[in-house]
């Protein structure tokens, strides 16, 4: 055996084997490998960080970038919000309208890209109705990497196969060619994971899906609002002389006059007609004040709704300073709405809690406070002399009225690849079009990109290099075809799809495409070899069980998940894309 291959294959064994330890980190890891091939002369030097400069590495980058601009606009917490509505808080029925929404998008776009569109929702969701994020994000990736197997156009290597056929002389596929594999392929992947995810998925805890201030404190209403006709007696009157907490049931957290939206609005705003007011409390209060005062209840989605709902919103404890200023005063007498703009719902003095109007009640030290408000009103209290703010202020407030920007900017990036420009170009286009616009700052891009997934991509691609340079690749495809000589049509089939599998696993789907589809085509293993073509670009995509599918490194960290993980799922998933491939394959085509 050659002394290049039998050194890259050390290699590879222990980097796996670091990899399923976890008592190295994968993106150290993925540096030590890429060092030790480049130090044992396996590839040249340069080589060792080429992938930095890769498709795929920047590619990933400007996605990541193009999903946070998404996700500050508020479109993803709208986006959640329908997905809840619809399937409810069924954990199985969530993982099935995801997926197979997913799926149906990523058949057309870049299966990254469908992805990257939906992990903020998904982050949302699991914080609305608690469920670990490594429970939903798995089956939505894996759905977005079976969504490229539905048509000719979803994915690199069925995009390859065509251009490879063509240069042979042979007649490429027609768009639509691929579905009968592909659709079975999703659609089994999305029963899998909708019948037996609780077997397969990890139930991971992280910090998304600790217990918020609102569970803590037993607030479990949700935000309602209606509207002021001009007939409502409560024209001209003034926010202290409403009926704001009936019983202690009932907060006015906003009032939208127009564009303008008023958080929580001090006692001498006035009421309008036309105005729309947000209210926090339960449904017989809220019932009760529209029916007294002749309002208009607005619709579930109404805009307000969607604002106070989005990321820059929410419940945040603060407590009264020793010392402070404050100390023997009542809210009204400092002004507390006012000064602070954030909504006070639950006041508690020593053992004493108080969710009624505690405005006339005077502080004490230790005093603890529950707000409703703005996460950059909430920033501005952390340094506060007086209230010192126990809650770590999350996400900024959305930046609304651009959402409709921020979805072309993707889409017209998205659309972008489908041309002959590169992937990494056409979203990088995008990812400086949201820095452009606004909706993206130059170090909130940074800032957005999860620089540990980006060093494993960069440092896997030298594989490929190192496989093709030492001729380690070639050495495995031929003996494979060797061995095949003379068997069963769908003996060979199984092979090849195993064979383009395992390649994928180790160098990119595309590469293990381009260099399985001229072997395929020139050797004659008495099978069609378009079909055998066309399967292997199929089982490029079977990439599950690693986190080396671009995919799958999206969603690693968000998920929480380890190497064990994605073996212990994707191990199952992986099995069935062969049986399915290799038997649609041979039926069908």
């Amino acid at each position: 055996m050659d002394p290049g291959v039998l050194l890259l294959g050390i290699v590879i064994a222990i980097t796996l084997i670091l990899f399923m330890s976890n008592r190295v980190r994968l993106d150290l890891a993925a540096v030590l490998a890429s060092l030790a091939l480049a130090w044992l002369g396996l590839i040249a030097p340069l080589e060792a960080i080429s992938g930095f400069a890769s498709n795929a590495v920047m590619a990933m980058a400007s996605v990541m970038i193009l999903s946070y601009g998404i996700e500050r606009t508020g479109i993803t917490s709208r986006l959640a919000r329908a997905i809840v509505g619809y399937a409810g808080r069924n954990e199985s029925r969530i993982i099935a309208t995801v997926s197979l929404t997913v799926g149906l998008i990523s058949s057309v776009i870049q299966n990254v890209g469908a992805a990257a569109l939906f992990l903020p929702a998904l982050r949302r969701i699991g914080k609305q109705i608690a469920i670990p994020p490594s429970r939903l994000m798995m089956p939505m990736g894996f759905a977005a990497i079976l969504g490229g197997t539905v048509t000719m156009i979803a994915s690199g290597p069925l995009i390859v196969v065509n251009d490879l056929l063509r240069q042979a002389g042979a007649e490429p596929f027609g768009l639509f060619s691929v579905t009968p594999i592909g659709l079975p392929l999703l659609i089994a992947g999305v029963a899998l994971f909708s019948l037996a995810g609780s077997r397969l998925l990890p139930n991971k805890e992280t910090a998304m899906s600790k217990p918020d201030v609102a569970l803590v404190w037993g607030i479990d209403y949700t935000i309602k609002t209606c509207t002021i006709p001009k007939s409502s007696p409560l024209i001209g009157r003034r926010r202290e002389d409403l009926p704001c907490t009936i019983g202690s049931e009932l907060h006015l957290l906003a009032i939208r006059n127009h564009k303008e939206i008023t958080i929580a609005p001090s006692r001498y705003t006035p009421i309008e007609a036309g105005q729309e007011l947000a209210f926090l409390g339960s449904e017989e209060a809220f019932k009760q004040f529209v029916m007294e005062y002749g309002c208009s209840a607005s619709a579930p989605n109404s805009g307000l709704k969607e604002i106070l709902d989005s990321e820059g919103f929410g419940f945040a404890e603060l407590i009264v300073r020793p010392k402070a200023s404050i100390i023997g005063k009542t809210m009204k007498d400092i002004g507390f709405r006012q000064i602070f703009s954030i909504e006070p719902l639950i006041h508690q003095s020593g053992q004493i809690e108080s969710r009624a109007d505690s405005s006339e009640s005077p502080f004490s030290a230790g005093d603890v406070i529950v707000a409703f408000g703005s996460w950059s009103s909430m920033r501005l209290l952390a340094s506060h002399q007086d209230l010192l703010l126990l809650t770590n202020p999350q996400e900024e407030e959305a930046r609304q009225g651009m959402g409709w920007l921020a979805v072309l900017i993707f889409a017209a990036s998205l659309a972008l690849t489908a041309t002959s420009m590169p992937i990494s170009l056409a979203l990088l286009t995008g990812a400086a079009a949201m820095i452009i616009s606004g909706i993206v700052t130059a170090d909130e891009a940074y800032k957005a990109i999860d620089w540990k997934t980006i060093v494993l991509i960069g440092c896997m691609i030298p594989f490929g290099i190192a496989m093709e340079r030492t001729g380690m690749a070639e050495l495995l495809s031929g003996s494979i075809a060797l061995a095949l000589a003379g068997a069963h049509p769908l003996a060979v089939m199984l092979a090849i799809a195993i064979l383009a599998t395992t390649l994928s696993l180790i160098i990119s789907n595309v590469a293990a495409t381009v260099l399985l589809v001229p072997l395929v085509l020139a050797t004659d293993l008495g099978v069609d070899p378009r079909s055998l073509a066309l399967l292997v670009a199929v089982c490029a995509q079977n990439s599950f069980v690693l986190p080396t599918h671009q995919v799958n490194a999206l969603l690693m960290d968000p998920g929480g998940y380890s190497i064990r993980d994605y073996l212990k799922a994707g191990s199952v998933m992986t099995i069935l894309f062969l049986a399915i491939a290799t038997i649609f394959m041979y039926v069908f085509i």
